[in-house]
């Protein structure tokens, strides 16, 4: 199905799942995640860096009600946003790291630029 990848997981457990990864990848600037994992919370993280670009009132509370922490926002719209005013997309890469020990699955390093 084109669009979104289900990873498994009923709607509300995706829909947790990747606001956490997201709020994760803001507030550390990297994150360890499986690849499927990883290509999903860039396509949202991405969202919510052009969201911190714009900068206004409406797209602060679009971010608060994805976004867990009030200080990761305002981390997004102060510091992380404004570092990317000049670059178009693109706010984030994928390194692939090989497969976990436990289960083989492929790992992941999801970081922004």
């Amino acid at each position: 199905m084109a669009g979104y990848r289900k990873l498994g997981r009923p709607t509300d457990e995706r829909r947790a799942i990747l606001r956490n990864l997201v709020t994760i990848l803001l507030d550390n600037g990297k994150l360890e995640t499986t690849i499927t994992r990883a290509k999903e919370t860039q396509r949202i993280a991405e969202k919510m860096i052009t969201l911190g670009k714009r900068g206004d009132l409406h797209a602060r509370r679009q971010a608060l009600a994805y976004i867990n922490s009030e200080a990761v926002v305002a981390k997004l719209f102060n510091e992380i946003a404004p570092k990317y005013t000049e670059r178009q997309g693109g706010y984030t890469r994928i390194y692939k790291l090989g497969p976990r020990r436990g289960d083989a699955a492929e790992v992941a390093l999801l970081q922004l630029v």
